[in-house]
């Protein structure tokens, strides 16, 4: 990115399958070894349908999305999120932002959505700083 973004620009989507390896992978790569993100019988006898996706792996794909779009010479400084529905094998979630503020300082602050067909996966923000330089 050559110089600062504009409040209101929006980042292009980011379309992620939701896949049993993509959350047992990303609750392993995080070393969150709760069963009802690997376990479907486990999951299901915990109230849940199937195995889902853990937040530290959600983290991390909201921290790929945002630096994606930023480049290679932005810093996140800080992220803030909320979960909502689950996101299962088979879905789909859908990553969207826009550019909330834009700091004298050139921080940047994106608020992000990922959403899938049962509404809010994750919504939050990325503060960055890096961008323009």
């Amino acid at each position: 990115m050559s110089a600062l973004p504009k409040v209101g620009e929006a980042l292009p989507e980011l379309i992620i399958p939701i896949t049993p390896t993509r959350i047992v992978s990303g609750a392993i790569a995080s070393r969150d070894y709760q069963d009802v993100h690997h376990d479907v019988p486990a999951a299901r006898e915990k109230g849940s349908p199937d195995i889902f996706m853990n937040i530290l792996t959600t983290n991390g794909l909201v921290g790929r999305y945002v630096t994606d779009w930023a480049g290679a010479e932005a810093r996140i400084l800080k992220i803030a999120i909320r979960l909502g529905v689950p996101n299962y094998p088979g879905d789909t979630m859908t990553l969207t932002g826009s550019v909330a503020s834009v700091g004298e300082d050139g921080a940047v602050e994106v608020a992000i959505r990922g959403a899938n067909q049962l509404g809010n996966h994750v919504t939050g923000t990325v503060t960055l700083k890096g961008l323009g330089e």
